[in-house]
């Protein structure tokens, strides 16, 4: 196995710079995992606020409920113990569901917590579980419903699963029938390459669907299938019992919904001092928090003394939405910015999971921690890796290619790797061609235009034909080049997609499963053994599995 860094390619972001350690984007955040001492001064300010969270064993008494949806492992049984004994500290992370486990990235989160828990524990001498929370409140299905893989042909295909008709719901609150599934299976069946390994990932997935479950729940299976063996605790967001366990937080959040606009506000004010951009601005008067409404997942606003949503389906006033928390706590949840502020109440959070993205919306969050009288705990930026197959490699080395500027020069390095080819000298003739031709034309064109002003356009026309016929000739000598190559091109274009398939991270186009297909389950444990980094990093991984790939 060969691992290298990365540059990263935004270097001033609040992501990077914080993973750096610069103390302009430390100071967001208060804390900093490359500091041992942070971790203790975290799990001391845990240790002392354990009265002002919820209760240890609703939450494991929740956890459990779910995990008995989940494929069953000893070590998550054994995780769930070391959470209720209430000695254990909760490393977090989330994401929304994916169809068929989603995007790489998704699989590096939660191998991302895993590793954490288990840095934390190490250095603490204390119980540290790893705990992966679905966001199965969201309602944007589309960013859910789909995965990428590598097809036969060498393409990518996007494979999805349509939403039902009727109002945008939670992605957890979203029925979905067998017939659904069954189509989705077959498409993947036929769009993915045939392996060896093919059949056992056809009939897992398979028997994680057999009852029709929303999204969520199948992803909360692959996750666990995944994961379990490490000890991986999942919940989902949208989860009824731990609505209920949420109660006191939400009416902290609905009476004290003004304070927590002014933090964000001055969260905001504190980043754009600092010289960093905002990844998105607070929308004045946005409560923060959604409503599950029969119309959709509602955003609600503040007008005057009201909680309304913008299209007029519901008004509440504070009293009423207080009582709701009481009566029906499970038709509220909470956005981007207070989900993290649900969680440090939920669970003895020493350390959070994030990509990079999430890193800049918590920039902004540290006021409002403070308004709500919690601390933020210590944030792990996600762990992010190109894996480059051994079949790749050989021809990085054959065109001398180096990984930098496979991923960031690639189609330059193609164009000038074929310009080489060109013995003769095309493009230089070419040129010349125009050169010589616009030279000799000149005069020509001086003499009509004096011989009758109407003939200077005409003659202008003309030359740019000419000119044009000239480039026509040469795209076309170029074309029988790249002809005489075309195996060779090929080999170009086998490196953009294994590396940089769509022109994008390879982590944020292929789905785990496309790896899965290829090599086994052996190639998914295989990352345990890449070495932790606790500031994550972009990372290159070569050779997980045989030369033979």
């Amino acid at each position: 196995m060969n691992i290298a860094s990365l540059t990263e390619s935004n270097d001033t972001s609040i992501a990077e710079k914080f993973r750096q350690g610069s103390p302009e984007a430390t100071e967001l955040f208060g804390l900093h995992p490359a500091q041992p001492e942070h971790w203790r001064a975290r799990a001391a300010k845990l240790d002392a606020s354990a009265d002002r969270r919820a209760s240890v064993s609703g939450i494991a008494s929740a956890i459990r409920a779910y995990q008995a949806q989940l494929p069953a492992h000893a070590e998550a049984s054994e995780s769930l113990a070391r959470l209720e004994s209430g000695n254990a500290l909760v490393v977090v992370g989330g994401q929304q569901a994916g169809l068929f486990g989603g995007a790489l990235l998704i699989f590096y989160k939660a191998l991302s917590v895993v590793q954490t828990a288990r840095y934390a524990e190490k250095l603490l001498g204390r119980p540290v579980v790893p705990v992966f929370w679905i966001a199965g409140e969201d309602h944007d299905f589309d960013e859910a419903n789909h995965v990428n893989i590598q097809a036969a042909d060498g393409g990518v295909r996007r494979l999805r699963i349509d939403r039902p008709e009727g109002p945008r719901l939670a992605v957890s609150r979203t029925p979905l029938s067998a017939k659904d599934w069954q189509a989705s299976l077959q498409e993947l069946a036929v769009q993915l390459p045939d392996t060896e390994f093919k059949p056992e990932l056809l009939a897992r997935l398979q028997s994680y669907v057999e009852d029709a479950p929303t999204l969520s729940l199948a992803f909360a299976r692959l996750l666990a299938d995944w994961f379990g063996k490490e000890g991986l605790l999942l919940l989902d967001a949208d989860d009824p019992s731990l609505r209920a366990l949420e109660r006191p937080m939400f009416r902290e959040l609905i009476e004290r919904n003004d304070l927590l606009e002014q933090a964000l506000k001055a969260g905001e004010n504190r980043v754009s001092e600092l010289g960093f951009p905002l990844q998105a601005e607070i929308a004045e008067h946005s409560a923060n928090l959604f409503l599950h409404h029969e119309q959709g997942r509602l955003l609600l606003h503040k007008d005057e003394e009201n909680f309304v949503d913008r299209r007029g389906n519901v008004a509440y006033t504070r009293e009423q939405l207080l009582s709701l928390t009481d009566s029906a706590s499970d038709v509220l949840s909470t956005n981007a910015l207070t989900r993290p502020l649900m969680q440090d109440y939920v669970l003895p959070v020493l350390a959070a999971v994030l990509g990079p993205s999430e890193l800049a919306y918590w920039g902004i969050l540290g006021p409002a921690f403070e308004a709500f009288e919690m601390s933020m705990p210590l944030l792990i930026p996600r762990q992010s890796f190109t894996y480059l197959p051994h079949n790749i490699g050989k021809l990085m080395d054959k065109y001398e290619l180096t990984i930098d500027a496979a991923l960031h020069e690639w189609a330059d390095r193609k164009s000038q790797w074929l310009s080489r080819q060109d013995r003769w000298n095309l493009e230089e003739k070419f040129e010349r061609a125009r050169e010589q031709f616009a030279s000799l034309y000149a005069p020509i064109m001086d003499t009509v235009s004096s011989l009758q002003p109407g003939l200077a356009k005409l003659a202008e026309s003309n030359r740019d034909k000419i000119m044009e016929q000239i480039s026509y000739l040469e795209s076309r000598s170029i074309d029988a080049i790249a002809k005489q190559h075309e195996a060779a091109l090929r080999q170009w274009d086998r490196i953009q997609l294994a590396l940089t398939p769509l022109g994008k991270p390879q982590e944020r186009v292929y789905g785990t499963i496309h790896y899965w297909n290829r090599y086994g389950s052996a190639w998914l444990s295989q990352w345990l053994n890449v070495p932790y980094e606790v500031t994550g990093g972009q990372r290159i991984v070569e050779s997980l599995i045989p030369a033979n790939d």
